[in-house]
């Protein structure tokens, strides 16, 4: 005998990134229930020239750890000034072992004074099963790079990029549900859910 409510369907979120793994959760919730990545899984080296590449080394290696389906992103800023880069190596554009701070400080200096600043996030979703089957899917958000920092929420290049759909604040100057509202990643997550369903 059940008491009526309907189970999850599982995914084990291949992320380590403490951040992101809070923001797909909060994405996700009551809709899918989502897995920690397994602690011993050594973190995996994203080499892959595209986000879906990427998306897809995370979540086959958890995928395979954890024998259960599991579902990993990765996110590129992409600036038009600057021939689409950082692109697909946004998390480590200054340097391999960089800070959040690092990375919003060479892009700034990169622009300059540029007075096109238009940017866009993109961010890839991909769901690995067992069988091999794959699920793969985009959320897109356009906006520009600001002049200077603002905001303290978020994180990455949050408190430097104003989204198109939004009322002129940055990301780091909304709150969490104002941002995954119009965000790429609530965008890619979101088509996943309605792909899944």
């Amino acid at each position: 005998m059940t008491d009526g409510s309907a189970v999850l369907p599982q995914l084990v979120c291949a992320s380590a990134n403490p951040d992101k793994v809070a923001e797909i959760a909060a994405i996700l919730d009551g809709v899918v229930d989502l897995l920690p990545r397994p602690a011993d899984v050594p973190d995996v080296v994203e080499d892959a020239d595209t986000l879906v590449g990427n998306a897809r080394l995370k979540a086959v290696a958890i995928c395979e750890a954890a024998g259960l389906p599991a579902v990993a992103d990765d996110t590129g800023l992409e600036v038009d000034a600057l021939g689409g880069a950082p692109g697909v190596c946004a998390a480590r554009y200054a340097g391999e072992r960089c800070s959040y701070a690092d990375n919003r400080a060479k892009l700034l200096a990169e622009l300059g004074d540029a007075t096109d600043r238009s940017a866009r996030f993109r961010t890839s979703v991909l769901v690995r099963w067992p069988d091999g089957s794959e699920l793969a899917v985009d959320g897109v958000c356009e906006g520009a790079i600001t002049d200077t920092e603002r905001g303290e929420r978020g994180f990455g290049y949050d408190s430097v990029f104003r989204p198109a759909d939004g009322d002129g604040r940055t990301f780091a100057e909304m709150t969490n549900d104002e941002k995954h509202a119009i965000s790429h990643r609530g965008r890619a997550f979101r088509n996943l859910l309605d792909a899944l369903r």
